[in-house]
C-alpha cells in the first residue's frame, strides 16, 4: 500500500483573498444588475424602468450584501469594501499588510461582476442608451445628483463621508459581541438591512456608492466597454475619485465614533447587559 501523497500547505492569505473576491463579486452582480434592469429592462411597449423602482433598487443592493457576507464570511470576515477594511486595521487590530491585498481582490471582484452584469445585459442597454451615455453610465458608477439633481462634486462628497460614517458605525455596531451583536448567524442580514435603510434614507444626493471598490471597478469596466464618460460627471469634471475619499475618509469617521462613543463604554463579557461594570 502505498502512503498518501502529503497535501500542499493552503495560503491563508490566499483564501482570504478569493473569498474578498467572491463576497464582492456577489455583491456587484445583484446590485448592478437591478440596476441594470430597472434603467433598460423595459420592453418595446413600456418605458425604461418598468421593471423595477427606486425601492427595488435599494433592496437587491442590500440583499447583495447580505449574500456576499454570507460567502466570504468565515474565510476573510467579508469585508467586501475597502472603507470597512481600512477602518478595521486603525480601530480593530485587523493587519496592515493585508489592506492592500483585500482591497485590490475587492475591487477586482467588483471588476468582474460588473463585467457579467455588462455582458448580460448588452441587448437591453444598447436598445435604452445606444450611445451608451450618463443615461445607462448610472447601472455601474455613480453621480453626483444621480445624475439629474442639482448636487456638485462636493455635496456629493460630504454625502460620501456621512453615509459611509453611518455604515460603518452600525457594522462595528452589530458586530461587536460585546455589543447586542445578532445572534443565530443573522448578522449579515441585518448589515444588508443596514445598506437597504442608507439606500433608502441616503441614496439621492451621490447614489450611496459607500465603497470604493463598488464605484471603481463597475467603473472601470464600463470604461473599457464603450462607456467613455465614466470617469467624469455630468457637468464634465472628474468625479470618479468622490466615491473613493469619501467612503474611506467616513469610514474612519464612523469606527471613530463608534469607538468613542459606545465601545469604550462597553462591560467586559461576563456583566449583564444593561448594567454598568462595577468599578475596581
Amino acid at each position: 500500500m502505498t502512503a498518501p501523497k502529503p497535501q500542499r500547505p493552503r495560503s491563508a492569505l490566499l483564501g482570504e483573498l478569493c473569498a474578498e473576491f467572491a463576497g464582492t463579486m456577489v455583491l456587484i452582480l445583484f446590485g448592478c444588475g437591478v440596476v441594470a434592469q430597472v434603467v433598460a429592462g423595459g420592453d418595446l411597449t413600456k418605458p425604461p424602468g418598468a421593471l423595477g423602482d427606486h425601492d427595488s433598487i435599494s433592496w437587491a443592493w442590500g440583499l447583495g450584501v447580505t449574500f456576499g457576507v454570507y460567502v466570504a464570511a468565515r474565510l476573510s470576515g467579508a469585508h467586501i469594501n475597502p472603507a470597512v477594511t481600512l477602518s478595521l486595521a486603525a480601530f480593530k487590530g485587523f493587519p496592515w499588510n493585508k489592506v492592500l491585498p483585500y482591497t485590490v481582490a475587492q475591487t477586482a471582484g467588483a471588476f468582474v461582476g460588473a463585467l457579467l452584469v455588462r455582458w448580460n445585459y448588452t441587448e437591453a442597454l444598447g436598445h435604452a442608451d445606444p450611445g451608451h451615455t450618463f443615461k445607462t453610465q448610472f447601472v455601474f458608477s455613480t453621480l453626483p445628483g444621480n445624475g439629474v439633481l442639482p448636487v456638485s462634486e462636493w455635496g456629493a462628497l460630504r454625502d460620501q463621508v456621512i453615509g459611509t460614517a453611518i455604515l460603518v458605525l452600525l457594522i462595528f455596531a452589530v458586530t461587536d459581541v460585546l455589543n447586542s451583536a445578532p445572534k443565530a448567524n443573522l448578522g449579515p442580514f441585518v448589515i444588508g438591512l443596514i445598506v437597504v435603510a442608507i439606500g433608502m434614507a441616503w441614496g439621492a444626493d451621490a447614489g450611496y456608492a459607500i465603497n470604493p471598490a463598488r464605484d471603481f471597478g463597475p467603473r472601470l469596466a464600463s470604461y473599457l466597454t464603450g462607456y467613455g464618460s465614466a470617469w467624469r460627471d455630468q457637468y464634465g469634471d472628474l468625479y470618479f475619485w468622490v466615491p473613493i475619499v469619501g467612503p474611506l475618509v467616513g469610514g474612519l469617521i464612523g469606527a471613530a465614533l463608534y469607538q468613542v462613543l459606545i465601545s469604550r463604554f462597553l462591560p467586559a463579557a461576563e456583566t449583564e447587559v444593561g448594567r454598568t461594570p462595577t468599578p475596581e
